[in-house]
């Protein structure tokens, strides 16, 4: 008897530079001496126990990161672990603030990260696009300084715009004009929203930012209305379940909220988030929610499906996704 065929894959919400492998870390590390020994033990596992030790550990990694060959590297080695799941597709947020303090122009750093991108492709067919992102407690200069940076070099790899750090800091009003430059340009839009912060935090960025994406999202689930406004307007959810238990915003996976939501008709998609400090991978993502609310095949099939929909790419490419599932999907579950 053969094993399942894998059901294909689609990730839209994964910050590069938290899903760089410690075993890659600690080589770079050694290359550019620099101690990594606060935040990654000897078993390769990184060390971090609430939410400021984690960016304290992620900024440390981040670190060893310095030339565009390293971002190829690291670009390269995640996009093949995806292929390697069942992925075809895959969006990484990047990070231009990120690349600053590593000494690297905005150009080298999407140049270092789309040659991975492609190698990775070259290898195992899988796409993969990327969007920058601006650090809200940064504040609203620094936001729309990578919105001028990202439209004033286009990339053709480099398709969407989105907002991170922290939730608490800067109303989503204060970025406005950061995201219609954005949209403007026609750059896809996404902001986390709903993760630390409440329902509250999900309609501001609704209101001030015209989102068709939000990440995270998952604690609409707080407010009835909020979850029949995202599934009226068809609103996609870039749901993390690992990340979200592993920072303490839901206690077990059962407990999560990403079946309710589904079950009231709100569009979802299954990321990683910053997989190897969460101790997950997309693999893991979808076989763990699987399970434990038992979905089917065709259950995670359509999670994919609503990925590709929502992903920001060309038609072209999304036909091509599309009919790489459907193909997928007419195949038996089991050879």
């Amino acid at each position: 008897m053969s094993e399942p065929i894998t059901v294909p894959k689609a990730e839209l919400h994964c910050h590069i530079e938290g899903a760089a492998p410690p075993s890659l870390v600690k080589r770079l590390a050694e290359k550019y001496r620099v101690d990594v020994s606060g935040v990654v033990d000897g078993n390769g596992k990184y060390i971090w126990s609430d939410f400021t030790t984690f960016l304290k550990a992620y900024d440390t990694a981040s670190n060893v990161f310095r030339t565009p060959a390293d971002y190829a590297l690291l670009a390269e080695t995640y996009f093949r672990m995806l292929a390697a799941e069942g992925a075809i597709y895959g969006e990484i947020f990047i990070s231009p603030d990120h690349a600053r303090e590593a000494g690297l122009s905005y150009r080298s750093y999407v140049e270092g990260l789309a040659t991975g991108i492609e190698r990775a492709k070259n290898g195992t067919a899988i796409e993969g696009r990327m969007i920058a992102i601006g650090v809200r407690h940064f504040g609203s200069a620094a936001v729309e300084r990578v919105v001028k940076e990202v439209t004033a070099e286009p990339h053709p790899l480099v398709t969407g715009f989105g907002l991170a750090g922290d939730e608490r800091a800067g109303h989503p009003a204060n970025f406005s004009k950061a995201f219609r430059m954005a949209s403007e340009a026609g750059l896809g839009t996404t902001a986390h929203a709903g993760e630390f912060g409440g329902p509250d935090s999900i309609i501001a960025a609704l209101d001030f930012l015209r989102v068709k994406r939000i990440g995270h999202g998952v604690r609409a689930i707080e407010d009835k209305d909020l979850v029949r406004r995202l599934a009226d307007d068809g609103i996609v959810l870039e749901v993390c379940p690992w990340s979200n238990i592993a920072l303490g915003v839901y206690t077990v996976l059962r407990f999560h909220p990403v079946n309710m939501l589904r079950k009231a008709g709100v569009k979802i998609t299954l990321n990683s988030d910053d997989p190897p400090f969460f101790g997950t991978t997309l693999g893991k993502e979808y076989a763990s929610v699987a399970e434990t609310f038992n979905w089917s095949r065709e259950d995670q099939m359509e999670i994919t499906r609503t990925a590709i929909e929502a992903a920001f790419c060309d038609e072209a490419t999304r036909n091509r996704l599309l009919v790489r599932l459907d193909s997928a999907a007419q195949k038996p579950a089991g050879a």
